[in-house]
C-alpha cells in the first residue's frame, strides 16, 4: 500500500475524493499530528477557493460529549464553511451525508482570544438554530481526529433557521427528524427517536466560539464580521437516507426552525 505523506498531495486526493464522490482509506494517509492535519486542511481550502468558492465562516466539531462519544474523538476541532455549503434548494453533492442540529452565531466583530461567553455574545449580530450536514471522505466514517481535521472537520452543508435570542442563560430542548419529504406533512405525526433529542445552551455555544477565536488568533485567517459559526452538534449525527426529496428538520419545542432538503437525489 502506498502511503501519502506530502501535504499538498493529500489535500488533492481528499478534494478529488469529494468531487468524485469516492471514499478513501484513511490508513493510506500519513497525518501524524494536528499541525499536519491543519496544514492539509488549509491546502484543501486553498484549492476550493481557487475554484471560485468563498469563506463564509467556521464550523466546530466535537464540542459536545454526545458527538465525541459517537465518533470516538476526544477533543474539539474546526474547519471552514464555504459559500457553496449553504443549502438553498438542494444539498451540495455528498458521499454519505449525516445531519445534526446546532446553534449558529453570526458575528458582528471578532471577539479575540480568551473572550468570556458574555463578551462573545456582545460581538454577535444574531443566533440561529441550524442544521449542519457532515460528510466524510473516509471509508465508513472511520477516522481519528487528525484525519477528520484534514478533511475540513467533515463540513459539507448547512442551513440557518429562524433567530434565537442572544440570551447568555438561554437553554432549549432541541430535536431533529430525518426522513422522506411526505413524512413532514403538517397533518401527519412524526415520531422522534430518543437519540435525536438534545439540549441547546447559548452559554455553551458562546464558549465554543471563544475557543475558536483563541485558536484562530495565532493563524493567518481570523474571524471577521458576518462570519457564521456553527458551534457543535447537539445530538448524534443522523444519516440522510437516499430518498428522493429527503428532508431533515430541527425543532425547538414544536416549532420547526431549520430544514435541509435533498431534492432529486438518487433513490
Amino acid at each position: 500500500m502506498v502511503v501519502a505523506r506530502d501535504i499538498d498531495t493529500m489535500a488533492e486526493l481528499i478534494d478529488e475524493g469529494h468531487v468524485g464522490r469516492r471514499c478513501l482509506d484513511s490508513s493510506s494517509f500519513d497525518i501524524p499530528d494536528l499541525a499536519t492535519a491543519y496544514a492539509v486542511q488549509e491546502s484543501l481550502t486553498r484549492r476550493r477557493l481557487a475554484r471560485g468558492d468563498a469563506l463564509v465562516g467556521w464550523k466546530l466539531g466535537y464540542t459536545t460529549e454526545v458527538m465525541r462519544a459517537q465518533m470516538g474523538v476526544d477533543a474539539p476541532n474546526f474547519g471552514p464553511l464555504l459559500a457553496s455549503m449553504q443549502v438553498g434548494r438542494a444539498l451540495p453533492s455528498t458521499i454519505h451525508p449525516r445531519v445534526e442540529p446546532e446553534i449558529a452565531l453570526v458575528l458582528d466583530r471578532d471577539p479575540g482570544p480568551h473572550a468570556s461567553a458574555e463578551e462573545v455574545l456582545r460581538c454577535c449580530r444574531s443566533a440561529h438554530l441550524a442544521l449542519e450536514v457532515v460528510d466524510s471522505v473516509w471509508w465508513g466514517y472511520r477516522f481519528d481526529l487528525e484525519h477528520n481535521t484534514a478533511d475540513g472537520s467533515s463540513a459539507a452543508g448547512f442551513a440557518l433557521g429562524g433567530p434565537l435570542p442572544l440570551d447568555i442563560d438561554g437553554t432549549w430542548d432541541v430535536s431533529v427528524v430525518v426522513g422522506p419529504a411526505d413524512a413532514f406533512d403538517p397533518g401527519r405525526a412524526v415520531e422522534i427517536p430518543s437519540d435525536a433529542t438534545g439540549s441547546a445552551s447559548m452559554r455553551a455555544a458562546a464558549e465554543s466560539a471563544s475557543w475558536l477565536a483563541t485558536e484562530l488568533a495565532s493563524r493567518p485567517t481570523r474571524l471577521a464580521p458576518g462570519d457564521i459559526l456553527l458551534t457543535g452538534g447537539l445530538t448524534r449525527a443522523h444519516a440522510l437516507p437516499p430518498y428522493r426529496n429527503a428532508v431533515a428538520v430541527a425543532r425547538v419545542g414544536h416549532r420547526t426552525t431549520a430544514s435541509v432538503s435533498l431534492f432529486g437525489s438518487a433513490a
